[in-house]
């Protein structure tokens, strides 16, 4: 019964969707567009050529977001970060806000020359894993091993098996490998990647750089100086901040916030929780630390709805075409 209404409502959401695409080739979206009020922070985390769902769903391919950004520039009114924290929206039309996540290196080689082209306000949240001495986040490491690893591997007598879909399993939790690493700080982490390092080759690293690769400080700098962009942090190895010690996430807020300050010569007083997880907690350490814009993904508790501080934010969909993905912006949900 449930596989007969899951595919039932499959259905429903391709016709949905397909008619949608017919009315906005048919012209009969622009009033609803160009008319909307409201408005929408969006979540984006990286570009590439194509093939942007080759190794998770956080990717759209460059055109893709060219077209976004011509669809805002035509239709919406779009404010940064600062802006939409002092409210100044319009009455008339759907106010956006653009973030970036992650701090991928695509987003310094595609992001920022389409921003300054456009004139278009971004922010960037940008974690510090390049002052920890790495040049990949932790999930895109696992991305890239269960691509290319060994079929088992183990890990302090923890065995781990790949799938049918290419992911890590644990086979005493029968749990993922990605999930399990949630609850974890990042030594664990850190010691996983130093065993798959000798067997992922160079070759299919910078094959795939656009789906893995990092800023670099410089480029972290050079993207600070444009006038339309804006960078926050993301914590600093990119941890769950809800699942490791609040100690530990406190620090961590802090050294990001440090390191970021101390490249960008700008005061950095914004953050987006990783995976948009938060505790009450949290929140009092990320004020403590200095941060008076916490971004999060969806409230998680009812007295956040009344926080100035906390915004809630709505990721893009790659799947779906760019008609599609701004009447769900609008109406702040999927079909």
């Amino acid at each position: 019964m449930n596989l007969i209404k899951r595919i039932r409502a499959k259905t429903r959401q391709k016709w949905s969707y397909g008619y949608n695409d017919i009315r906005s080739v048919l012209g009969m979206n622009e009033k609803r567009f160009h008319h909307s009020q409201g408005t929408r922070i969006v979540i984006y985390h990286g570009l590439c050529r194509d093939d942007h769902t080759r190794f998770n769903s956080i990717f759209l391919r460059v055109k893709t977001f060219e077209d976004h950004l011509k669809f805002y520039k035509k239709h919406f009114n779009i404010i940064s970060l600062e802006d939409y924290y002092l409210r100044r929206f319009n009455n008339d039309r759907f106010t956006i806000c653009i973030t970036f996540d992650d701090g991928f290196a695509n987003n310094y080689k595609y992001v920022l020359p389409l921003m300054n082209e456009y004139g278009i306000p971004v922010t960037f949240f940008i974690t510090g894993i390049r002052d920890a001495g790495y040049d990949i986040l932790w999930n895109d490491f696992l991305c890239l091993a269960q691509k290319y690893g060994p079929g088992k591997f183990r890990f302090l007598d923890e065995e781990f098996y790949k799938d049918g879909h290419e992911v890590y399993i644990s086979k005493t939790y029968n749990r993922s490998l990605k999930e399990l690493s949630r609850g974890d700080g990042f030594d664990k982490k850190a010691g996983i990647m130093k065993l798959f390092e000798p067997l992922l080759s160079r070759e299919n690293k910078m094959q795939e750089e656009d789906y893995w690769l990092q800023m670099t400080e410089e480029q972290i700098k050079d993207l600070s100086a444009s006038p339309f962009a804006t960078i926050g942090c993301h914590g600093y190895y990119h941890n769950d901040l809800s699942r490791i010690p609040v100690n530990d996430a406190g620090n961590e807020m802090i050294r990001s916030k440090q390191y970021l300050e101390n490249i960008t010569q700008k005061e950095i007083n914004s953050i987006a929780f990783p995976y948009g997880a938060y505790s009450r907690e949290v929140i009092v350490e990320a004020k403590s630390a200095g941060f008076n814009k916490l971004l999060a993904t969806d409230f998680l508790f009812p007295e956040d709805y009344a926080d100035p501080m906390l915004q809630e934010r709505f990721a893009v969909n790659p799947y779906i075409s760019v008609n599609n993905q701004m009447l769900a912006t609008i109406n702040g949900k999927y079909q």
